[in-house]
């Protein structure tokens, strides 16, 4: 672990996330930055420093790190509506390889609304998402039991962005609850936290036991999509 050790966040972190909600300018963050830093981006940073010793020492295969596994505080608004230059937030990924692209994840979202844990698989390619959810449908007694340890803990699936209608190929599913599987465009699960988690080194332990309750959905979902993107890998450019 880093000498100095993750000590929870800064008091001032969710003000100045607040704060930015309303300076949405370069001079204030500029002004500003200090607290960032300190309150925010170095806890972070000490954050993943542990998270990894943690997750290696557990031979858990997952892992992070400062520079791969984080979001930047800046927005890329090339592309966006909102041309506000800063996120609110800040979080990052642990993934097998640490970087922010590989599927099968946990993830850690802090702000003063809406702060939450997640794990699961997000914006898979639609090859991989089809081969998940006939993984479902052939094994769905194996993946209720992988989901089970998380659902003891009181995540829950993210169905917001879900489908109207029973996908392509599936349409022959009749029991509710797969086709409400079915119909989730991300196979994630979160659990919302509050302030308090936020002090001493709460979040650490439960980021780490989050990573244990994981590991049996993460691996049945890594059994589905695996050999999709190795046949990727395998065709010639």
């Amino acid at each position: 672990m880093s000498e100095a050790g993750y000590r929870g966040f800064g008091d001032k972190a969710l003000p100045f996330l607040t704060a930015l909600g309303f300076h949405q300018n370069r001079e204030w963050f500029a002004e500003n930055r200090d607290i960032f830093e300190e309150h925010l981006n170095e806890p972070r940073g000490l954050l993943i420093d542990d998270l990894a010793s943690r997750l290696a020492a557990e031979q858990i295969p997952l892992t992070c790190n400062r520079k791969t596994s984080t979001f930047r505080i800046n927005r890329d608004v090339r592309f966006a509506k909102e041309k506000h230059p800063y996120n609110t937030h800040v979080s990052a990924v642990i993934t097998r390889t640490g970087t922010k692209k590989d599927q099968g994840l946990i993830y850690f979202h802090i702000s003063p609304q809406d702060s939450f844990l997640a794990t699961g698989f997000y914006g898979m390619d639609s090859d991989e998402l089809r081969a998940f959810r006939e993984a479902i449908v052939a094994r769905r007694s194996d993946f209720e039991a992988a989901c089970a340890p998380l659902l003891a803990l009181g995540y829950s699936f993210d169905a917001e962005n879900s489908l109207k209608r029973t996908p392509r190929g599936f349409e022959t599913e009749t029991d509710p609850d797969t086709v409400a599987l079915l119909r989730l465009r991300h196979i994630t699960l979160s659990r919302r936290f509050g302030s308090d988690r936020l002090a001493g080194t709460r979040l650490l332990e439960d980021i780490i036991e989050l990573a244990r309750a994981s590991q049996p959905f993460l691996d049945f979902g890594w059994r589905a999509i695996d050999p999709i993107r190795a046949a990727r890998l395998e065709q010639p450019a």
